[in-house]
Order: C-alpha cells, then sequence, then structure tokens
C-alpha cells in the first residue's frame, strides 16, 4: 500500500560571512585574505579556501533563491555568522561595521522574500559568533548589541517578543499559525568560547535564564498542541575530548529535549561549515550538574577550535564516528516484538537499549554547510509532511489579516517565567535514583528557582521527530554552487592545506583571464537524502539515523561486533546499495563482480572454514568504510577527490 504524503518545504542559510574587501583576482594566503596582491580569488569566492564571501556571492545567492525557492517555501532559517572573520591586520573589524553589513544583509533578505505585497515568507535568524564585537564575546543583556539587534531584525522578531529578545536575544516566530514555530536560540549564552559569562545553572547567567524562557514556552506550545523546531549558530558538537558548549549548557539542553520530545521536530544548526549530524544520549544526563554539583563523574573536555582546519575537522568527525561505533545493533529497531513468545522478550530488550521501538534515547542534530566556500558554498531545502494540515492559514495570510486589525493573531502573547508551576523531578530520572554507585545523580535540587520540565503525559504518542506524522521531516535537498566552473578562472586544484590557514586548491595560481569572465551563477544538486543509496534514510526520523550512525561506525576499530543473527539481518539491508554506488576509490582487485555481500555471507554460512570468514569480514568492512568514505564526501561538500577521500 502506498501512502499519500502531502509535503512543503523550508530552506536553511548557513553561514554567509560576507566580506565587504574582497577582491577578484588576489591572493588567497594567510593575513591577504583575498583583499589583495595577485592570486587565484574568483569572482563569486575562492573555493576551499578559508577567504570570506565576497558580496557577489551573497547577492547571487539571495537572487536565486529568490528566483527558484521563494514561491515554494514556508520559511527561511538563518543560522548567523553574517559577517566577515578578523583575518587581515591591514584591515580590522569594528562593531560598527559588523553592524553595518548585518543590516545590509537583513534588508537583503527582505527583499528577496518580499513580493509587491510584502513579506510573504518568514525568516528567522539568529547569532553567529562573529557577529558580535569582540567575537565569541556577548554580555549579558539587555546591552546595546541586543538592542541594536532589535533594530536590525525589526521585520523577524514578533512584536510580543521584542522585550524579551531585548532582554536575551532569544524568540519564536508561528511560521505555521497554532501550528509550527521556530525558535531562535542564543547560542552565544551557550559557547564555551564566551569569556562574557559563565555556565547554566547559576539563577545569574543569561544560559540559565534562556533555559528558563524555553521551558515555559514550550509548555505553552505543548498546551496548545503546537511543534517547534529549535535553531542556533553553535551546535552542540561534543565528543570524548573536546566541545562547543559549556557542559551545563549540554546537559540541560539534552534534558529539555528529552522532556519535550512530543513538542521539539528537530533542531538545526550552522557555525562548522561541515554537512554531518549528531546524536545526544539521554543516558548522559547527569542531573548532579544540572542542580548546580558536581558528580565527580563528569569527563573534562577541552574546548574545540573556534575554526576546524581539515585535520581537525577530520580528527573531530573520526572522533564522533568511533562514538558511533558502540551504539547497540539497530536490528531489534525493525522487529516487531511478540510479548508471548522468548523471541518477542529478547526483542524487547533489543528495543530498550534504544529507548524502546522510536529510539527516544537519543536526539537528532542537523548541522548544514556554509555559504562561505571553505568548500563549495550550499544550501538546503527541507520537506516537512502537512497530511491533515494542507488548509492551514499560511504565515502570510495570518500577517495581512493581523494588519488589517482582525482579531486573529500569529504570535499571540508569550508566557513570562515564573508563570507555570514548578514541575517535580521527571519520571524518567525516577530510575537513576534506584541506581548504586551514581553518587550523588538524581539527587532533589536545592535551588528553590530550578524548574525541571515535565515530560509527556503518560500514554503521549511519540512526536514527529520519532515517528513519521505530521510535520515530521521527510528529507532534505543539498545545493551547492560549484565555484570553479562559475569562476572560470583556473582548472580544478588537487591539494588542499590541512593545518592551520588554507589558502584553498588553488593557491599560487594565476587566473587564466585579466577580466574576470565567469559563467552563469547557478546553485546545483548535490545530493538528496530522498535518493542517497548509501544513506538510505526513509524520512529523518531519529530511528533512521541511528541506524545511519551505526553503519557509519562499523568503519571504526572501535566497533562491536555483530552477532551472525543480526548480521543476517544487517546484511540484507546493506545489499539493497546494489552495485551502482561509488566506491570511492576501492581498488579494482577488491571488487567480486560474479558475488555480492550477500552471496559472501550465506557462503560463509554453509562453509565454516577461515577462507571464508576472511572474505566475509572483508566485504563487511568494505560496506562499512564507503559508508564512512561517503559520509565525508558530504561532510566536505563534494570538494575532495576520491583518492583524497580514501587517505583521511
Amino acid at each position: 500500500m502506498r501512502w499519500q504524503v502531502c509535503i512543503n518545504h523550508q530552506c536553511s542559510h548557513p553561514d554567509l560571512h560576507p566580506d565587504e574587501h574582497y577582491k577578484p583576482h588576489t591572493s588567497t594566503q594567510e593575513d591577504i585574505a583575498c583583499h589583495r596582491g595577485h592570486g587565484p580569488a574568483g569572482t563569486y569566492g575562492a573555493e576551499t579556501s578559508d577567504c570570506d564571501s565576497p558580496l557577489s556571492l551573497v547577492n547571487a545567492t539571495l537572487a536565486w533563491v529568490k528566483e527558484h525557492l521563494r514561491d515554494e517555501i514556508d520559511f527561511v532559517i538563518w543560522t548567523g555568522d553574517s559577517a566577515r572573520h578578523d583575518s587581515d591586520e591591514e584591515l580590522p573589524r569594528h562593531n560598527k561595521d559588523i553592524l553595518a553589513m548585518n543590516r545590509r544583509i537583513a534588508d537583503s533578505f527582505v527583499d528577496a522574500m518580499s513580493d509587491d505585497t510584502g513579506m510573504v515568507v518568514p525568516v528567522v535568524p539568529t547569532f553567529g559568533n562573529n557577529d558580535i564585537y569582540p567575537h565569541n564575546i556577548l554580555m549579558p543583556g539587555p546591552n546595546d548589541i541586543l538592542q541594536h539587534y532589535t533594530s536590525i531584525w525589526k521585520p523577524f522578531i514578533p512584536e510580543a517578543q521584542r522585550h524579551s529578545f531585548e532582554f536575551g536575544g532569544w524568540f519564536y516566530v508561528e511560521v505555521i499559525p497554532n501550528k509550527l514555530a521556530v525558535f531562535s536560540l542564543n547560542t552565544m549564552y551557550f559557547f564555551d568560547r564566551n569569556a562574557g559569562i559563565d555556565d547554566c545553572v547559576k539563577p545569574s547567567e543569561p544560559g540559565y535564564k534562556h533555559f528558563e524562557w524555553l521551558r515555559v514556552q514550550l509548555d505553552f506550545m505543548r498546551s496548545r498542541g503546537m511543534k517547534a523546531i529549535l535553531m542556533g549558530h553553535v551546535p552542540p558538537a561534543r565528543t570524548p575530548g573536546k566541545q562547543l558548549w559549556d557542559e551545563t549548557c549540554w546537559q540541560k539542553y539534552t534534558l529539555w529535549l528529552q522532556q519535550y520530545r512530543d513538542v521539539i521536530i528537530g533542531s538545526l544548526y550552522g557555525h562548522m561549515n561541515i554537512d554531518h549530524f549528531l546524536l545526544q544520549d539521554t543516558k548522559e544526563i547527569d542531573l548532579a550538574l544540572i542542580y548546580g554539583e558536581d558528580s565527580g563523574e563528569t569527563l573534562r573536555r577541552e574546548a574545540m577550535e573556534d575554526d576546524l582546519s581539515i585535520t581537525s575537522s577530520t580528527d573531530y568527525l573520526k572522533e564522533l564516528r568511533d562514538g558511533w561505533a558502540k551504539l547497540p545493533s539497530p536490528v531489534a529497531l525493525d522487529n516487531d516484538v511478540d510479548e508471548n513468545n522468548k523471541k518477542g522478550r529478547k526483542g524487547k530488550k533489543g528495543k530498550d537499549k534504544f529507548g524502546g521501538k522510536w529510539a527516544e534515547r537519543f536526539q537528532l542534530t542537523l548541522i548544514s554547510p556554509s555559504v562561505v566556500p571553505n568548500y563549495f558554498p550550499s544550501l538546503r531545502v527541507f520537506e516537512y509532511n502537512i497530511t491533515g494540515i494542507e488548509d492551514t492559514r499560511t504565515w502570510a495570510e495570518a500577517t495581512r489579516i493581523a494588519q488589517l486589525g482582525e482579531s486573529h493573531t500569529i504570535h499571540g502573547e508569550e508566557p513570562q517565567i515564573g508563570e507555570l508551576r514548578r514541575r517535580d523531578v521527571p519520571e524518567f530520572d525516577a530510575e537513576k535514583k534506584k541506581k548504586k554507585g551514581k553518587g550523588r545523580k538524581g539527587k532533589k535540587p536545592k535551588d528553590p528557582n530550578l524548574h525541571i520540565p515535565e515530560a509527556p503525559a503518560k500514554g503521549t504518542p511519540p512526536g514527529p521527530a520519532y515517528r513519521a506524522q505530521a510535520l515530521t521531516l521527510l528529507g532534505y535537498t543539498q545545493y551547492f554552487a560549484n565555484l570553479t566552473y562559475i569562476n572560470n578562472d583556473l582548472l580544478p586544484g588537487d591539494d588542499v592545506s590541512s593545518d592551520g590557514w588554507n589558502p584553498g586548491k588553488h593557491k599560487g595560481k594565476a587566473p587564466k583571464h585579466d577580466k574576470s569572465q565567469p559563467n552563469e551563477f547557478q546553485f546545483e544538486v548535490e545530493y538528496s537524502t530522498f535518493d542517497d543509496k548509501i544513506y538510505r534514510l526513509d524520512d529523518l526520523t531519529v530511528k533512521n539515523y541511528v541506524r545511519l550512525a551505526h553503519r557509519i561506525g562499523q568503519a571504526s576499530k572501535k566497533a562491536k561486533s555483530v552477532s551472525d543473527s543480526e548480521f543476517d539481518e544487517l546484511a540484507t539491508d546493506e545489499d539493497e546499495d546494489g552495485d551502482e554506488i561509488e566506491s570511492y576509490g576501492e581498488d579494482e582487485e577488491d571488487t567480486d563482480k560474479d558475488s555480492s555481500w550477500w552471496d559472501f555471507f550465506q557462503l560463509g554460512k554453509k562453509n565454516k572454514k577461515g577462507k571464508n570468514k576472511n572474505k566475509h569480514k572483508h566485504k563487511k568492512n568494505k560496506k562499512a568504510r564507503k559508508t564512512w568514505l561517503h559520509f565525508l564526501n558530504h561532510a566536505f561538500v563534494s570538494t575532495w577527490s576520491k583518492e583524497e577521500l580514501k587517505d583521511l
């Protein structure tokens, strides 16, 4: 049976980093940053380098979106960093220049998302760490910076929420009135490199107040039957060695997402410039830290680099892979559970490792690559399920009605912190209290101001992030602009700098034309989750990403062994790849043209000789490595050759 699903679209604009000093045909070397000299900087940017975006790229991007996407999308998520880096000592950044550029970009978004009647597509912006001066440092509000951005983003921030924005830089927009809200989180108050703040557990800290505001608003969404998307600039990236957020902020965020898993449908971020995803594990929640106490069990992590080099990006992705290698086998998620037989009980036990059949133990964070051409400029367009809400009034329609003074409003008065009653410690934490040897985890808070969000009511079905339904994210299409072709100045390069400043694949080369002769600017599809034959994502629910993460993790030396019965089912699933998938540089002698992976597995079951077992293992490792290299290819926006990927 085929289900007919109605879909709509939303567009994500990651880091722009416009640079008003960028000049074509200048040098990409460090401390010059495409500002002077002679070199390979192209008309629309110096792809694969650390130079920022020329205004020509930003203008062309928004013009392309206006022409090709505006009439197809419901809302735009703008994840910040709309000012250049401080990369040139001869041209230092100043606060007035940063604010002026942000106003210029905001005006460009208004123009791109408007027709003759005004704005027709809502835009939801957020702060980037380079949108403030000094970069990374934002003091608690109210302050002059927040006041300036209240003015700059006036077309985007609902009037009823401007007071709270001036207080803390946070707000939300009902992008589908009474159905879906996008929350703009001020991640500067979670960012570990912000020297102006401390943590998220002291009531005086803006991070603490931010989570209180978020708790109240998400309760408000739940009471209205609405759903929410969370977005921000700096993602909650966290590996065993490094992290971007203060640990107490990560702990609260993970707990909040667990408690509002019936409301939150997705989390979208930028900042890191590489295309990837994160899985937060609720088993790592430490209540002692949330209560402002140190359980003694917290792993001390270093702050992640502000701007990742290729080497540090690769090391970071490998750390993610090694963590995913420890995931339980997802086979149990695919089996129906029969409570009346042993196999059913075994299947239920397997699902318990994931927090039930919908994998509610985990949370998904999607991180988009950037417009700034550290690789190739990118855009992402999501599609989501609108079955049952097709006739809902759009943001533009509701805005027009509100402007005419009718009683309907698209943004109800937001409740204030303290209006909702204090919550008891949630049920899911009760199990932690019962366990021995867990130090002070689960201890009641001493702080009377601390509010723990309430979990979904018993019997509440899984939310759209976990089970396909209205507003579930169905997939996305990743677009990129091939600047090597568009700039039309140079042949494709073959190497990049892996550490420190990256001058790009064309470093030291001279353009073939004295005057720029670019080809027509356009974005093209890099890949789509709807037909990616290696990712094989039926939709963007957490369970599907747990499966994908497990397959990527099998390329790690730390991968858990898979039992014969589990491998039997995984092998059937993996073989759906067919022979159409790129080999990412596999040697011809390693490719068996007569037998599929499944044939090798069946042969290995019948013949226990070591030779067949080795072939079986070899094929399995090749499949896992193929998925890993495919993930890396997407991460670096198809700018690396097969040979370069293979060498990682």
